[in-house]
C-alpha cells in the first residue's frame, strides 16, 4: 500500500503542526505498520526526572565529528522526464514538499545529475556523440542536449525553492569515441583522450553554470569497476589516478573552475581504491574526497579510508532503496540504519539514494543493463505521485539536519541504532532506528538532562530540541 497524495490529509496534518507548541521538543515518527509516516507526534519528547534502568542514549556535543552538506537523491534524466510532464501546477505542488523545509515539506538539499545519460535514461547519450571514426579533442561540439529538455528545466524550478542546494555531477560514460569499444556499455577510456575528457568536465561546469546550476562537485566516474550497466565504463584505480593529476585535475585549475573533484564512487568493498588514490600526493592535491555506494561491503569501511586519510571528505553517493507497490508494512528501519544511521556514523558528509522519481513500471531505463527494479522515492502516474520507501527514510534527516550541521556522539545501545547532530541555529537533532525485537523505551540524556522515549519495534524517530 503506497503513501498516496492527498489533499485532505496533507491540509490536516499542516493544521496539527500550525496548532503545537513551537517549544517544545519535536518527535516524527514512522511505523512499520504504516500508522505514522513521517508524521509529528502530538506529544514531543517529556523530561524525565525519575531514575531508571531504562537504556540511554547520552549525547556528548562536546565531541563533534564532520559536518553535513545534504540529503537527497539523484534526479535521473527519467526522473526529470516524468516531473516535466506534469501539469506546471502538481508539479510545483511535487517540487515544493520534496525541497522546501516548512511545514511538512522534506526539505531535500542535496541532488545528483548524471554526466549524460544514466541507465535510468530513456535514450543513452552523451554531450559529445559522434559517428564512429570522428573525433573533437576541443570539445567544440560539446552540447547539454537531451538534457535541456527535461534535468535543466526541472533543475531551475529546485533552485528557485532553494537557491543553495548542492548539486554532485556523475558520468556513466565518456562520448564512445573515446573509449576501447565504440559501445556505451563497458569498455575503457583511451590514453590519447585524457585530455579531451576532462575537457568534457570542463565543458560540463561551465556550460551549466551557464543555464544558472552551479555544480558543487563531480565524481570522476560511477562505479568504475562495474562495466556491466549501459552505459557503464571501466576505470582501474591507476588510471584514475594518472586521469585525475595529470588531466582532469589541471583543467580545472586552468580554467578556474571550484568544482570539487570526488574519485572512486562505488561499493563499500574496495576501500583500497579510493585510498591508493589518495596516497597519490600529486593526485591528492585535487581531490576533496572519496564516494561510496553500498551494494557490496560494509558502511565501516568509509573510516577506514577516513582513517586513511582524515584530510579528505566522505560522500555517500548512492543506494538504491526499494519496497513492494503493495506492502502492507514499511521497512523503514533498514535503510535509515544502514544509510542514514551508518554512513553519517561513518564520516559521510551526505546520503544520497537512487533515484528521485519513476513511474509505476519503474520505467524508464536503458536496455542490456538498465535498473527494471529501481523504484523512485515518488511514483509519478501523470499529476499524481505517491511516497515510497525512500521518501521516508530521506525525510527523517534531511529537514532537520540542514546543511552545516555537525555530527555529535553519541553512544548506541543494543537495538537502538542512531546518530546525533547539532545544527547552525543550535538545536540538536537525534534520529533513532529500533532495530530489536519488540517495543523499546529508553532515555535520552543531554548535559543532565533526561528525556523519556518509546519507540515501536521496526520504527524510526527523529527527535528534535
Amino acid at each position: 500500500m503506497l503513501f498516496t497524495k492527498s489533499v485532505g490529509l496533507l491540509v490536516g496534518c499542516a493544521f496539527t503542526f500550525s496548532v503545537m507548541a513551537q517549544g517544545q521538543p519535536q518527535v516524527w515518527l514512522t511505523k512499520a505498520d504504516r500508522t505514522a509516516l513521517f508524521t509529528r507526534q502530538a506529544t514531543g519528547l517529556k523530561l524525565s526526572t525519575a531514575t531508571n534502568k531504562k537504556p540511554v542514549i547520552l549525547i556528548n556535543d562536546k565531541k563533534t565529528f564532520q559536518s553535513i552538506v545534504g540529503f537527497g537523491y539523484a534526479l535521473t534524466g527519467g526522473s526529470a522526464q516524468h516531473i516535466i510532464k506534469m501539469s506546471a501546477q502538481a508539479r510545483a505542488a511535487l517540487l515544493k514538499e520534496l525541497f522546501a523545509i516548512n511545514g511538512n515539506n522534506i526539505g531535500v538539499s542535496y541532488i545528483r545529475l548524471s554526466i549524460g545519460a544514466s541507465d535510468l535514461n530513456e535514450k543513452v547519450f552523451s554531450y559529445n556523440d559522434l559517428p564512429e571514426g570522428q573525433t573533437d579533442l576541443e570539445q567544440a561540439k560539446f552540447d547539454l542536449g537531451p538534457d535541456q529538455a527535461d534535468v535543466i528545466p526541472v533543475m531551475k524550478e529546485i533552485l528557485a525553492i532553494n537557491p543553495k542546494i548542492k548539486i554532485m555531477g556523475s558520468p556513466w560514460s565518456p562520448p564512445l569515441w573515446m573509449k576501447t569499444t565504440y559501445d556505451a556499455r563497458g569498455g575503457m577510456l583511451k590514453p590519447e583522450y585524457y585530455a579531451a575528457y576532462a575537457k568534457y568536465f570542463v565543458r560540463y561546469v561551465q556550460e551549466m553554470k551557464k543555464e544558472g546550476i552551479s555544480i558543487d562537485a563531480i565524481t570522476v566516474q560511477n562505479e568504475p569497476l562495474h562495466p556491466g550497466n549501459n552505459p557503464s565504463l571501466f576505470m582501474a584505480a591507476p588510471d584514475q589516478v594518472l586521469f585525475v593529476k595529470r588531466f582532469l585535475g589541471p583543467a580545472f585549475a586552468k580554467a578556474s573552475i571550484k568544482t570539487k573533484i570526488i574519485v572512486y564512487d562505488h561499493n563499500a568493498d574496495r576501500p583500497d581504491y579510493p585510498i591508493s588514490i589518495l596516497d597519490d600526493p600529486e593526485a591528492k592535491k585535487y581531490i576533496d574526497g572519496s564516494a561510496f555506494h553500498l551494494y557490496g561491503g560494509k558502511i565501516e569501511a568509509l573510516t577506514d579510508v577516513q582513517n586513511a586519510h582524515p584530510d579528505k571528505n566522505i560522500y555517500f553517493s548512492e543506494q538504491m532503496v526499494v519496497e513492494q507497490p503493495d506492502a502492507t508494512t514499511i521497512d523503514i528501519v533498514n535503510p535509515v540504519a544502514r544509510l542514514i544511521i551508518g554512513a553519517t556514523r561513518n564520516w559521510a558528509r551526505n546520503v544520497l539514494e537512487w533515484n528521485l522519481a519513476a513511474d509505476p513500471e519503474n520505467k524508464p531505463y536503458t536496455d542490456r543493463g538498465g535498473c527494471s527494479m529501481c523504484q523512485g522515492a515518488v511514483t509519478i502516474n501523470g499529476d499524481h505521485y505517491s511516497r515510497n520507501l525512500a521518501y521516508f527514510s530521506i525525510a527523517h534527516a534531511a529537514k532537520f539536519v540542514r546543511p552545516g550541521s555537525v555530527r555529535v556522539a553519541s553512544n548506541e545501545p543494543e537495538g537502538l541504532a542512531n546518530v546525533a547532530f547539532k545544527t547552525p541555529e543550535g538545536k540538536h537533532v537525534l534520529i533513532v532506528a529500533n532495530t530489536g525485537k519488540a517495543t523499546a523505551t529508553f532515555n535520552i540524556s543531554l548535559k543532565g538532562k533526561s528525556y523519556a522515549a518509546a519507540l515501536d519495534k521496526g520504527a524510526v524517530a527523529t527527535y528534535i530540541w
